[in-house]
C-alpha cells in the first residue's frame, strides 16, 4: 500500500527491523504451520490464525477485530489465497493501529505552544521506565530542547540515584530532593525551576507502587494539582512506561494505572530480546491510547518514536 512509504532513516529502521527480530521470527513461524497445505483462507485458516494472533500477546479483543476485518475481505474478493494473507495482515493491523495512533512522527518534538512542555512518567518499578526518561532527555536535547528532569519517585533512594546517572550523561539539571521527601514537593521544585532556566521539556518521573491503587491515584492526584500552582495546565502528558516482554501482564499493568490516572500517551519498552512485539498491536487497540515510544535496544538512541507504518512494516517484513 502507498502508505507504508519509508519514513524513517535507513540506520533507524535497521535498529527497529532487528528489534522487532524475535517477534517477527515466533509469529510468522507460527503462521506458516496455520496455513500449511492449505491454498485458500477459509475457516480452518481462520481459526489457525486466530490462535496464532492470541498467542503472540495481541490479545483476545484486538485479535477478535482482525479476525473479523478479514473475514469481510474474504467474503467481498470471495476467493483470497494463504499467499495474500500476509499483504491483508499488514494492511488491517495497520489499519486498526491508525484509530488510535497518528503514525507520521519520526522525530522527538513537543508542542510549541506549551512551554515548558511537562510529561509525567508513571509505570511499575523495573519496566524500564528511569531509562526511558534518561533516553528520552537525551532525544529531546539532541532536537536542541532545554531539558529539565525532576526525581519525584522518593520513595526508593535507588531511583533518585538512577536518574541521577542518567542526568548527568545527558547533561541536563536535575531536581530533586532526599529520600522520603514528599513527592508533590519535588515536581513543585522542578517546574519553578524549569519556569526559571527557561526550559522546552520538564520531565518527572514518579513512583511505581500498584499494591494499592487508591493511594496511588491520591498520590498522582496530588502531583497533578501541585504542578499547576506552577504551570496552570500541567502536566501536558501523562506517559506510562510498559514492558513490552511481560505480554499479557503489560495490559494488566495498563487496566491498574488507566483506572488510576488519566494516561495520554504510551512507551512500551524491552521489545528487543523478547517474541512479544504483538503486544503493541493490542495494547493501543484495547485502551484507545496512543503508543508514542517504543524501546528496542539497549543504546541510548534505541528509543523510538512510534510510526504504526514503520512498525508493521518490520514487523511483517
Amino acid at each position: 500500500m502507498s502508505f507504508f512509504k519509508k519514513i524513517f532513516s535507513s540506520e533507524k529502521k535497521e535498529t527497529l527491523d532487528k528489534g522487532l527480530e524475535q517477534s517477527k521470527t515466533s509469529f510468522f513461524d507460527k503462521l506458516n504451520k496455520a496455513v500449511a497445505g492449505k491454498s485458500t483462507v477459509d475457516d480452518a485458516v481462520l481459526d489457525n490464525l486466530e490462535e496464532v494472533l492470541v498467542s503472540s500477546d495481541v490479545g483476545v479483543n484486538t485479535t477478535l477485530k482482525i479476525i473479523e476485518r478479514i473475514e469481510v475481505r474474504v467474503s467481498k474478493d470471495k476467493y483470497l489465497g494463504t499467499d495474500e494473507l500476509n499483504l491483508i495482515l499488514r494492511e488491517e493491523i495497520a489499519s486498526l493501529l491508525s484509530e488510535t495512533n497518528s503514525g507520521n512522527e519520526s522525530e522527538f518534538t513537543v508542542p510549541q505552544d506549551k512551554k515548558p512542555h511537562v510529561i509525567m512518567v508513571v509505570g511499575v518499578n523495573g519496566v524500564g521506565k528511569t531509562t526511558t526518561i534518561g533516553k528520552l532527555a537525551f532525544q529531546f536535547k539532541k532536537q536542541g530542547y532545554n531539558v529539565v528532569l525532576g526525581a519525584a519517585d522518593t520513595f526508593r533512594a535507588a531511583a533518585i540515584d538512577q536518574l541521577q546517572v542518567w542526568a548527568d550523561r545527558v547533561d541536563v539539571p536535575l531536581v530533586k530532593q532526599s529520600m522520603g521527601s514528599d513527592p508533590a514537593s519535588v515536581a513543585f521544585d522542578t517546574l519553578k525551576s524549569a519556569v526559571t532556566q527557561n526550559a522546552d521539556v520538564v520531565i518527572i518521573d514518579t513512583a511505581g507502587r500498584l499494591h494499592n491503587k487508591v493511594n496511588l491515584m491520591n498520590e498522582l492526584t496530588k502531583v497533578k494539582r501541585v504542578m499547576q500552582k506552577v504551570v496552570a495546565d500541567a502536566p501536558h502528558d501523562v506517559l506510562l512506561v510498559l514492558d513490552g516482554s511481560t505480554g499479557q501482564n503489560a495490559f494488566e499493568q495498563a487496566k491498574q494505572f488507566t483506572a488510576a490516572t488519566e494516561v495520554t500517551s504510551l512507551a512500551v519498552t524491552k521489545l528487543d530480546g523478547t517474541a512479544k512485539g504483538g503486544v503493541v498491536i493490542g495494547i493501543s487497540d484495547q485502551f484507545k491510547i496512543p503508543v508514542k515510544y517504543i524501546g528496542v535496544g539497549e543504546g541510548i538512541e534505541d528509543l523510538q518514536v512510534f510510526n504504526k507504518f514503520e512498525f508493521v512494516d518490520s514487523f511483517f517484513k
